[in-house]
């Protein structure tokens, strides 16, 4: 039943979620033969966009996801996709009502809900073990699979075309003012973060640049924010750029620093190494990064991880996060570049 045919893939939200789908449907595409028919919002659906394994793609707004409109919403699309499997990749109500309309089989990953609310607060180290012995994208794979691919055959993947990626090289080259030719090492640079617990401090993001620059790196600033970290400078991006010219920008770039937030899966998705600074989170909800190069900073404290989005309220002022010192963000920056890189770092 699921093998060699197409499969509706229900999931909504959030960006970071919906990119580390993009390496499973690969797996499945490569070891199965699956084409998918993918169901989210509209806004996260530009990364989907031409992934080799994805044959549609359908969009719902926000007011035929609520109350009645979604019970008569999921009715339609089992209608229009009659006998298809569907994978619910999601876990919520919304999915178990579109699956509880389906007219074929339907499977589900194990989201370990409950076990992650009792570690949450209890903290049990019990619990701890087995959550951390899968990350998010092994998970998803449970949906179909018996046992856990390893994470690097689920490594997310975001297909951009010749002309986004051109696209993308040209303008972050411009805004670092270097040509082809000479082109220094160039990293990108994400200070922002949904949840605003998550956030290194801006001042270190400030004192990184700077010493990226000391260091002879190039460097550039993505996201998303109210304020702009360097407002009026040409390598700061912030507002700029829509989810595929970020995704450029990040495929040109040589490495990325960044909070644990969705920029983190979409570089993983483009091929470039991150360095990705975890306070409040860690590993036992399962969105580390997984590449082979890639970097994760944290502090060992036994109040880590505090929620699963992080406190607002820290009696220890974000210690797990101000602790980590921009020098070392830096040698963590150099250590992802893809070949040694000769250089003598700025002394604190």
């Amino acid at each position: 039943m699921f093998e060699n045919t197409t499969a509706a893939v229900f999931r909504l939200s959030a960006l970071g979620d919906i990119v580390l789908t993009t390496g499973v449907l690969d797996y499945w595409h490569k070891k199965r033969g699956l084409s998918f028919v993918f169901i989210t919002r509209p806004g996260p659906a530009e990364i989907l966009r031409g992934h080799p394994a994805i044959r549609q793609i359908i969009t719902l707004d926000k007011p035929e996801l609520t109350g009645r409109a979604w019970f008569d919403r999921a009715g339609e699309l089992a209608r229009t996709l009659t006998n298809m499997p569907l994978i619910d990749l999601h876990g919520t109500l919304r999915s178990r009502i579109l699956a509880l309309r389906w007219q074929g089989p339907v499977r589900r990953y194990p989201k370990f809900g409950l076990k992650r609310r009792l570690f949450n607060r209890l903290g049990w180290q019990s619990l701890r073990s087995k959550l951390e012995q899968t990350c998010v994208t092994q998970r998803y794979a449970l949906a179909l699979e018996p046992t856990p691919p390893p994470p690097s055959a689920l490594l997310p993947h975001i297909a951009l075309d010749t002309g986004e990626a051109a696209a993308g090289i040209l303008r972050l080259l411009t805004a670092a003012g270097t040509t082809l030719t000479d082109t220094p090492r160039i990293v990108a640079l994400h200070p922002y973060a949904t949840h605003p617990a998550k956030a290194w401090p801006r001042d270190s993001w400030i004192e990184l640049a700077s010493l990226l620059s000391q260091a002879g790196l190039a460097w550039i600033v993505i996201g998303r924010d109210t304020a702009p970290l360097f407002p009026g400078d040409q390598r700061d991006f912030t507002n700029q750029t829509d989810l595929r010219q970020t995704c450029a920008l990040l495929r040109a770039s040589d490495t990325l620093v960044t909070n644990d937030s969705g920029p983190m899966h979409l570089a993983a998705g483009v091929g470039t190494p991150v360095v990705a600074l975890f306070g409040p989170t860690a590993r036992v909800w399962g969105f580390y990064p997984q590449g082979e190069r890639d970097r994760v900073l944290e502090r060992d404290m036994d109040c880590r991880p505090c929620s699963l989005h992080g406190s607002n309220q820290c009696p220890q002022d974000r210690a797990c996060l101000t602790g980590i010192t921009p020098n070392e963000a830096l040698e963590a920056a150099l250590s992802t570049l893809p070949e040694a890189v000769e250089q003598t770092s700025p002394q604190p």
